[in-house]
């Protein structure tokens, strides 16, 4: 699915990672970047760019996006590693 999410909507970070985290999260959405919903939480995504992958929470109420954590994408760790 892309992301068809306002480019204003209010980001919280719930976590506490770098403003540059937060901001390459909301330029990514604002692009169109591509969400994979979470198959056992309903408004609940992963946001995939380069070596990390976001988990994000979309309200469906207020369109408010949490960022809830960050990891390593593993795909791109396997292909620098061979």
């Amino acid at each position: 699915m892309v992301a068809n999410i306002n480019s204003t909507a209010p980001i919280e970070d719930l976590r506490n990672h770098p403003a540059e985290t937060v901001m390459t999260l909301r330029s990514l959405l604002a692009g169109g970047a591509m969400l994979i919903p979470d198959p056992k939480r309903d408004g609940f995504y992963e946001v995939k760019s380069g070596s990390l992958v976001y988990y994000i929470h979309v309200s469906p109420v207020t369109g408010n996006i949490l960022l809830l954590a960050t990891w390593a994408n593993e795909a791109v760790s396997t292909d620098q590693a061979a």
